[in-house]
C-alpha cells in the first residue's frame, strides 16, 4: 500500500510538471510569429473551410488555454491569445481545436463514444467522492464499492479521451503542413506545442488510473 500511495504521488508530482511544461512551451512558441502571419482565427477558419464546415462559428473566449470545441453548439471557442495573434504557439493550438470539430464530422468513433459517456460520467463524478467519504466514515463496504464504480466512469472517460486528443493532434499537423499554414521548419514548435498539451491528458489519466487502484485496494484489504 505504501508504493501506491508513492506512485499516486509521483503521478501527481508528474501531473503538475505536464501542466508547467505546457505553459512554458505556448508562451515560448507565442513569441515566434508564424512566417505566413496567420493569426489563430484565420487558421482556424481556412481549415474549417477546407474541411466544409463553413457552418462552425469561432468564438473569442476569455481566459488563458480556454480554448475548446463544443460539440453540442457545434462552435469553436479560442482563447484571445490564440484567436488574435499569429504566433506559432497561436496556429497550433486553433488547428487542434479543428481537429476535434473535423472529427465530429467524420464521426471518429472515440469522440462519438466520448460524446455517449458524458451524461454518465458528469453524475458518476459528482457522485463518487461522497459515497466514498461516506462509505469509508460509516465503514460501510457497499458504500465505498458503489463509489469506486462511479470513479472507474470516470477513469474510463479520461482513457477514451487520450486518443482523442492525440488524434486531433495528428490531424492538425497533418492539415496545417498539407495546406501550407506553417513551413517545414516551424514543425518543431508546432510538435512542442502540441505534445506538451497532450502530455497533461496523459498525467491527468494516470493520476486517476493510479488513484482507482488504490481505492481497489482499500476495499479489498478491508472486505478480508
Amino acid at each position: 500500500m505504501a508504493l501506491m500511495y508513492l506512485l499516486v504521488i509521483v503521478a501527481f508530482l508528474f501531473s503538475l510538471w505536464a501542466q508547467f511544461r505546457v505553459k512554458g512551451n505556448f508562451n515560448k512558441w507565442a513569441k515566434v510569429a508564424n512566417m505566413n502571419g496567420l493569426t489563430g482565427y484565420e487558421a482556424a477558419r481556412r481549415m474549417l473551410d477546407a474541411n466544409g464546415l463553413h457552418d462552425v462559428p469561432i468564438e473569442p473566449v476569455r481566459g488563458t488555454l480556454s480554448d475548446h470545441y463544443d460539440p453540442i453548439h457545434r462552435v469553436v471557442r479560442l482563447s484571445e491569445a490564440v484567436y488574435y495573434e499569429s504566433s506559432i504557439a497561436a496556429v497550433s493550438v486553433a488547428c487542434h481545436e479543428i481537429g476535434h470539430a473535423i472529427q465530429h464530422k467524420e464521426r471518429y468513433p472515440m469522440l462519438a463514444l466520448r460524446h455517449r459517456m458524458f451524461p454518465v460520467v458528469n453524475f458518476a463524478s459528482g457522485v463518487a467522492p461522497f459515497m466514498l467519504l461516506a462509505g469509508f466514515l460509516f465503514s460501510s463496504m457497499n458504500l465505498v464499492g458503489l463509489g469506486i464504480i462511479f470513479f472507474s466512469a470516470a477513469v474510463a472517460f479520461q482513457l477514451v479521451t487520450l486518443p482523442v486528443e492525440f488524434n486531433a493532434s495528428s490531424r492538425a499537423r497533418q492539415i496545417m503542413v498539407e495546406q501550407g499554414f506553417i513551413r517545414n521548419e516551424e514543425e518543431r514548435g508546432v510538435a512542442k506545442v502540441l505534445n506538451a498539451a497532450a502530455l497533461t491528458y496523459v498525467a491527468a489519466a494516470l493520476v486517476s488510473l493510479l488513484e482507482l487502484l488504490r481505492l481497489i485496494m482499500m476495499f479489498l484489504g478491508n472486505r478480508d
